[in-house]
């Protein structure tokens, strides 16, 4: 797969994590918001806890996201693959869209799931793009050297 279609698909997927990042953050917020105002408890927990670690989360989320998509940025822009921290960082942020696309469709909808997904899509499709390529001849990025048919 070529510098045609990798760019923009990492381009495109970091304006849709940038996007989800402002969207979980502002959510948590009005979660936040509404604990707050009413004065809600879960099993005696403190109201303002549960707002402070609402915030928090949502926070949080949002600077993982945006985290992950400065990471796609640079991609897109060098045209060059993931180190060793920036791989697992964006398998985990799969990881995550998978398993909130499994509580989506339960919670929020098809709708919802299907976003997900196509999130998921978009960063996998990146993460595979922008695989390390084996050399002509020489060994191949998964097996090691001297294994194989050709090591007898």
């Amino acid at each position: 797969m070529g510098a045609v279609v990798r760019r923009p698909v990492a381009w495109v997927a970091a304006i849709v994590l940038l996007a989800e990042a402002v969207g979980f953050v502002f959510v948590n917020g009005v979660m936040a918001t509404v604990v707050d105002n009413q004065q809600m408890s879960l099993a005696g927990l403190d109201p303002d806890a549960m707002s402070t670690g609402t915030w928090g989360a949502g926070f949080g989320l949002g600077l993982y996201l945006v985290c992950c998509a400065a990471l796609l940025v640079r991609a897109a822009i060098t045209d060059r693959g993931f180190g060793r921290v920036a791989r697992p960082v964006l398998i985990s942020c799969a990881i995550l869209h998978a398993v909130l696309g499994a509580l989506a469709v339960g919670l929020v909808g098809w709708a919802a799931f299907l976003f997900m997904m196509v999130v998921l899509g978009l960063i996998v499709l990146t993460l595979i793009a922008y695989a390390e390529r084996a050399e002509p001849g020489g060994p191949t990025a998964t097996a090691p050297a001297g294994t194989g048919p050709s090591a007898a």
